[in-house]
């Protein structure tokens, strides 16, 4: 034993789950990679090596509960108690709705949705009985408001939502000390566009801004350290969330005008092949990043402050103070 923490990452094989791997193992975590594509999970693997920590490749299905469920068991044997859970494994497609075979949409649902499911319901299986451990959901704000082309993981970032929700009350009710998070992304420049399921001449693209993967996962980390209900990454998700609560409308309109268009690009990039059915990481791995480097931001000063708001608060209190003060002086 390390020492360490230990934490899991579904879908740490690529992309922003990869991303949180390094994360994790780069502040003193120790982490198991839970993905499909073996050139993935032992890439990952060797990033936590390579951090100082010790890592644990574990090919698995998170859709196929057995399958999490024995991989849990593998990490509590050669890693230790877990501490933390983070359900980041998903697959998507680009397509319109009724373009959209029966059986891609149900995977994509199972994997994204199920997935989570599957994963919350072996982490707590672990954590409940020490009374002890943080999970955290990773959302989006396709989970608050849909968009075109994705309906089946826009639906399925709902129904994440919606379940976590539920979880959590039950939790307090039960007077559990597990801690449930859920942070919600925007656009990241991630390998999954990639290998998205389309049938376009264009290359995908995620939604402008594109953030790169590793601002959700220092956001994931925070949460991992600061337990917090919901924690958004990005203006574009704030903006989409409040959005969408105050004028619905209006977004139905603005994404029937740009949403396709905005999701396609003519820029020449990789196509690996749809990774809904088949790993596309089995002999090669893809690492984090996508094609976007040139567009993608690194830096996001919504999350910053979101994560700081308590320094932030201490300051404006401590301003509000001072200038009352200086007020109260003058008037003596």
């Amino acid at each position: 034993m390390s020492g360490n923490r230990v934490a899991v990452v579904t879908g740490g094989s690529a992309g922003i789950g990869r991303a949180v791997v390094r994360e994790l193992a780069a502040h003193g975590w120790d982490v198991a990679v839970l993905a499909r594509g073996r050139a993935g999970v032992d890439g990952a693997v060797k990033d936590v090596e390579a951090a100082g920590g010790r890592g644990l490749a574990v090919p698995t299905d998170v859709a196929e509960l057995a399958q999490v469920r024995a991989a849990a068991d593998q990490v509590e044997r050669e890693l230790g108690p877990i501490d933390l859970w983070v359900n980041d494994a998903f697959a998507g497609n680009l397509r319109y709705f009724w373009d959209t075979p029966e059986d891609e949409y149900r995977r994509i649902t199972e994997v994204t949705y199920y997935g989570q499911v599957n994963g919350m319901r072996v982490a707590l299986e672990h954590m409940r009985p020490r009374n002890r451990g943080v999970i955290v959901q990773v959302g989006s704000a396709l989970g608050f408001r849909g968009i075109p082309l994705q309906s089946a993981y826009c639906g399925a970032k709902h129904a994440v939502k919606g379940f976590t929700e539920s979880v959590i009350t039950e939790l307090k009710h039960a007077g559990s000390a597990v801690q449930v998070c859920m942070v919600q992304l925007p656009g990241v420049n991630s390998v999954q566009f990639d290998w998205n399921a389309d049938e376009f001449d264009e290359h995908p693209q995620p939604v402008a801004p594109i953030f790169q993967p590793e601002l959700p996962a220092r956001a994931i980390r925070f949460l991992a350290d600061h337990p917090r209900r919901n924690l958004w990454v990005g203006f574009s998700t704030a903006y989409t969330i409040l959005g969408n609560r105050v004028a619905p409308w209006f977004l139905d309109w603005y994404l029937a005008k740009t949403g396709v268009g905005g999701q396609l690009t003519e820029t020449d990039g990789p196509r690996f092949g749809s990774n809904v059915f088949t790993p596309r990481d089995e002999q090669t791995d893809r690492g984090a990043h996508g094609m976007f480097d040139r567009k993608a931001v690194s830096k996001d000063p919504w999350s910053w402050a979101s994560m700081h708001r308590g320094a932030l608060v201490g300051a404006a209190a401590a301003a509000a103070a001072g200038v009352t003060a200086l007020l109260v002086g003058r008037r003596r």
